[in-house]
């Protein structure tokens, strides 16, 4: 898929994008950190998606769902975010040199068995705050991704449509109860990943995910970018932490 037909779509899948060396060492290390819990991470009971666990001290409260800013963390989650060939794939997606933000995603995302709460339909740019509504999100399966373990669905061509504000609830997920959001739904597709694939996706392409059905724990890794002349808004969370140019 080229530039031109992620335009069109708001998302592109590369397959392969890892090998499967990397994909195996990437992985080791994400199962390490999730034996180890060393902060900053985010947990089910604080995400605030439906159906996640009241509080820590709840039934699955402290299940980890994000190790939070994995650039910071070790190397190897620098070295993937910031390569070469990542870079040759965003460029001509966001016109211009990229940059890495280290305020959003920038983690390790994990599903577990059990205790992991499906994310409704949304956008990403929903509480990000840039001079212009155009980032981009890399995303590395580190693990098989389909609909039993809780992949992404996506809307293709959402990104450049426009929505009225009460067709999404207090939180910003869409409505799915209105018929007009309910249409939209319909039209999703699945993202299944293959360990190594990578998924490329705009910032305001509507994706969802479902609960991890499985025995075994969903790894992925999660980065988002925007373009050089693209600054975050002052005094935000976008602004909370440095970008870095790669």
């Amino acid at each position: 898929m080229d530039a031109l037909q992620f335009q069109e779509t708001g998302y592109e899948i590369v397959p392969g994008f890892l090998d499967p060396g990397a994909v195996q060492r990437l992985r080791d290390h994400a199962i390490a950190e999730l034996q180890s819990l060393r902060g900053p991470v985010e947990y089910e009971a604080d995400v605030g998606y439906p159906g996640a666990p009241k509080d820590r001290a709840a039934a699955g409260g402290n299940t980890p769902r994000r190790l939070l800013s994995a650039c910071s963390r070790h190397d190897l989650w620098r070295e993937l975010a910031t390569s070469p060939s990542l870079r040759e794939r965003l460029q001509p997606l966001l016109g211009e040199a990229p940059l890495l933000s280290q305020s959003h995603h920038n983690c390790v995302m994990t599903k577990h068995p059990g205790f992991s709460s499906a994310t409704h339909w949304h956008q990403d740019i929903r509480y990000w705050s840039f001079d212009r509504p155009d980032l981009v999100s890399a995303w590395f399966a580190l693990t098989e991704e389909n609909t039993a373990n809780g992949a992404l669905n996506v809307v293709p061509g959402s990104h450049v449509m426009d929505f009225e504000p009460e067709r999404f609830d207090e939180h910003l997920f869409l409505r799915p109860e209105l018929a007009i959001n309910s249409q939209l739904i319909d039209s999703a597709i699945p993202v299944e990943l293959d360990p190594g694939d990578l998924l490329l996706f705009h910032c305001r392409t509507l994706h969802a995910a479902g609960k991890n059905q499985t025995d075994r724990v969903k790894l992925s890794a999660v980065f988002t970018y925007h373009g050089l002349t693209n600054a975050p808004s002052a005094n935000t969370k976008s602004s909370l932490y440095p970008a870095i140019p790669f």
